[in-house]
């Protein structure tokens, strides 16, 4: 019974899923027509996909090759736009390296010129410092001459410093035989004197120059073996420009001339180098030469001194010069003066003059012009001929304001104002 049951349990369950099985070969079969549809529209779409991309690669191709025709117009305009910018920029740089190029054409001339200058000069240089070592070794042996001229004696050296000190006082503006005197004589009690040069001062005033001084022991010094022989030689020359000094003070220049000449006497010493050697060995030489009322002077000191002098005779010849304009605009403003009262006459006369002449055409105005208006209203032909009005002069003389009683008192005085302007 059990059994039966299960058969008919399985029977009734077959039957029951019957329909369910036919529902299920049912959805089978769809399952199955839905996936061939699938794959036929996976197949068409492939399909289509392959079509667009062949149409997407058509396009592109197309596309690529508008493009590239686009991009080769636009590289050809780009090239003629560079090409057009290229040529402009050109021009605009020309135009602006004209005055350059033209400049350094310029400069290159100034420089071929300068280079021909430099090379001329530079030609004349070398001629120039052949000729400067000709004159060199000329003053070489000149000099070697004279150092030995100076050694044979005292007139040499005396002679040479004569020469040297005239030489001094023409180039401060000395003037020989006029502004100074060469060995003249004097008279004293001591007998006669002959100084080497006298300068005439302004008022009549005049100083010594002395110019004899021993050179010996210098030259000495100057070719000494040893320092002890050239120290020995300089102290020498020292004592020697002492002893001259001492010499020359004892002769008492000053005396022997007018009052207002100075009282001292230059020693002049032909060279910087000897004073300063003795000053070396001597400080107190200087010192003890202004005690005894001489001055040492070399040609530099010298050259001031006279250059003083000369400036004082300037001054002299001003104030002579304002002297002679005060004399010239004393007679200047008499003959002014004189020429004034002519003017003044003159217009005393052309005052007159006006006076009558104002009389006159009154006058006639009155007395003649009026009877010959007459012949008008008669109606006289007078063929065209008016007759003129006649005006009085108006304008009147201008007086010589300046030429009266109280500025004639005051010009004087003003006359004498301005000669103190120039003196």
């Amino acid at each position: 019974m059990n059994l039966d049951a299960v058969l008919l349990a399985l029977l009734a369950a077959l039957l029951a899923a019957i329909p369910a099985l036919a529902w299920a070969f049912m959805e089978r079969g769809r399952a199955n027509r839905a996936e061939a549809r699938a794959l036929e529209l996976q197949d068409a779409a492939a399909r289509l996909r392959v079509m667009e991309e062949q149409e997407a690669k058509n396009a592109v191709f197309l596309q690529s090759q508008a493009a590239a025709a686009i991009a080769e117009q636009v590289m050809k305009r780009a090239d003629e736009t560079f090409h057009n910018r290229e040529q402009l920029a050109q021009a605009r740089l020309e135009a602006q390296l004209k005055p350059v190029a033209e400049t350094l054409a310029k400069f290159q001339e100034q420089v071929v010129a300068v280079e021909k200058t430099r090379a001329e000069e530079t030609g004349g240089l070398k001629e120039q410092i052949s000729q400067l070592l000709q004159a060199s070794t000329a003053t070489q042996a000149e000099a070697r001459k004279l150092s030995a001229a100076l050694r044979r004696g005292a007139g040499v050296q005396g002679r040479w410093g004569e020469q040297t000190l005239r030489n001094v006082l023409e180039a401060a503006g000395l003037h020989n035989r006029y502004d100074f005197d060469e060995q003249t004589s004097t008279d004293s009690e001591e007998g006669r004197r002959r100084p080497d040069v006298t300068v005439r001062l302004p008022g009549g005033a005049v100083f010594v120059i002395d110019a004899k001084c021993s050179l010996n022991a210098f030259l000495e010094a100057q070719d000494a073996a040893d320092e002890a022989a050239r120290e020995a030689a300089y102290m020498r020359h020292a004592q020697s420009v002492r002893t001259h000094m001492q010499g020359l003070s004892a002769k008492a220049y000053w005396d022997q001339f007018d009052q207002g000449s100075p009282d001292f006497v230059a020693m002049f010493i032909p060279g910087d180098s000897f004073l300063a050697a003795a000053l070396e060995r001597l400080p107190e030489l200087m010192s003890e030469a202004m005690d005894r009322r001489v001055l040492v002077v070399t040609p530099t000191t010298l050259f001031a001194l006279c250059k003083a002098v000369v400036y004082g005779w300037r001054v002299e010849e001003q104030a002579a010069n304002a002297q002679e304009i005060s004399k010239l605009g004393r007679e200047l403003y008499k003959r002014l003066s004189v020429m004034g009262g002519h003017a003044a006459s003159v217009g005393k006369a052309l005052e007159q003059a006006v006076g009558k002449y104002n009389a006159f055409v009154g006058s006639l105005e009155s007395q003649v012009m009026t009877q010959a208006r007459r012949f008008e209203d008669l109606k006289v032909d007078h063929e065209g001929k008016a007759l003129a009005e006649l005006a009085p002069v108006e304008t009147g003389v201008r007086p010589l304001a300046k030429l009266a009683s109280d500025g004639e008192a005051a010009e004087p005085g003003r006359l004498a104002a301005l000669t103190t302007q120039v003196r």
